[in-house]
């Protein structure tokens, strides 16, 4: 069944009873409803963003697919970046969310999970941000990455930048530093890395390096995501796992009182009064001189 909007949306929307997280219960209707409602702060961080999907039409029980190419029927209004690929050796015709009515479509594609590159179509090549994954492996939980993150804000306050914090929905922490987009994604990605290499020598918990990533009792400072055509997982995107969480910005006081990624959801992030990344976008750094 389909349902049209007039003067609302230009989108028709579909299945709106499908059950996306069963769960909980929550619907289609449901996931558009948050995102209408989360519209204000999410789009921000979509403008001019080239956008990877990851859909579940038919719930995340259900094996979903990660989509980077416009798909057929795309309409017309939607906004198009393109883009040659090296590593499929083709053009890659992007979405560009940079309006209500395109995040409402996304919605009703089933695309959960929002990821955006750390770069604008307008300075593709350059990076505005860093992205430091902070990825804890079992027996370690939230606290001890909680701790992680800590430390990583206070030898950054050291070295002069301030970074911003986010869950990321599932078991990690997202710290991100917006920069001037005047950098190439090789200087960004080796300043994570030489980040990640100065935690690692404070902390035995932390490892910097790739092949250690998934050694139990630690967490990865994930630097790799700072190439070129790598994305993040968009601030306020839900998450495809159990309980519709959110990869929601928080304030530092609030990842130290005892933040948890599932108490950031569905229900619940549309109405919160902090807005701790609301001047993100404006707070572009430059990174210390003898770190490049």
């Amino acid at each position: 069944m389909e349902r049209a909007v007039p003067g609302l949306t230009r989108v028709t929307f579909t299945n709106l009873e499908k059950v996306l997280y069963r769960d909980q219960g929550i619907t289609k209707a449901k996931v558009i409803e948050y995102y209408i409602r989360i519209a204000p702060r999410i789009l921000p961080f979509l403008k001019d963003r080239p956008v990877v999907l990851n859909r579940f039409p038919e719930g995340i029980d259900r094996q979903g697919f990660y989509e980077k190419d416009a798909p057929g029927g795309t309409p017309e209004w939607v906004e198009i970046f393109t883009r040659y690929s090296e590593t499929a050796d083709r053009d890659v015709h992007y979405i560009v969310c940079n309006t209500l009515d395109t995040l409402l479509w996304l919605a009703n594609l089933a695309a959960l999970e929002i990821n955006i590159p750390l770069s604008r179509t307008i300075s593709y090549d350059t990076p505005d941000m860093v992205f430091l994954d902070l990825d804890p492996e079992p027996p370690l939980r939230f606290p001890d990455v909680t701790r992680i993150a800590m430390l990583l804000r206070e030898h950054l306050i050291s070295i002069g930048l301030y970074c911003y914090v986010k869950t990321s929905g599932k078991k990690g922490i997202h710290a991100v530093i917006p920069v001037l987009p005047e950098y190439t994604f090789r200087q960004t990605r080796d300043f994570a890395h030489r980040i990640g290499r100065e935690i690692a020598a404070m902390d035995s918990l932390v490892v910097s390096e790739f092949p250690h990533s998934r050694d139990p009792g630690t967490v990865f400072v994930d630097y790799l995501q700072n190439a070129r055509g790598k994305t993040m997982i968009c601030p306020y995107s839900l998450r495809a796992v159990s309980g519709a969480p959110a990869s929601t910005p928080v304030t530092w006081d609030e990842l130290g009182g005892g933040a948890t990624p599932e108490g950031y959801n569905i229900l619940n992030v549309p109405s919160r009064k902090e807005n701790p990344w609301a001047k993100i976008l404006e707070d572009r750094q430059k990174l210390p001189e003898e770190y490049l």
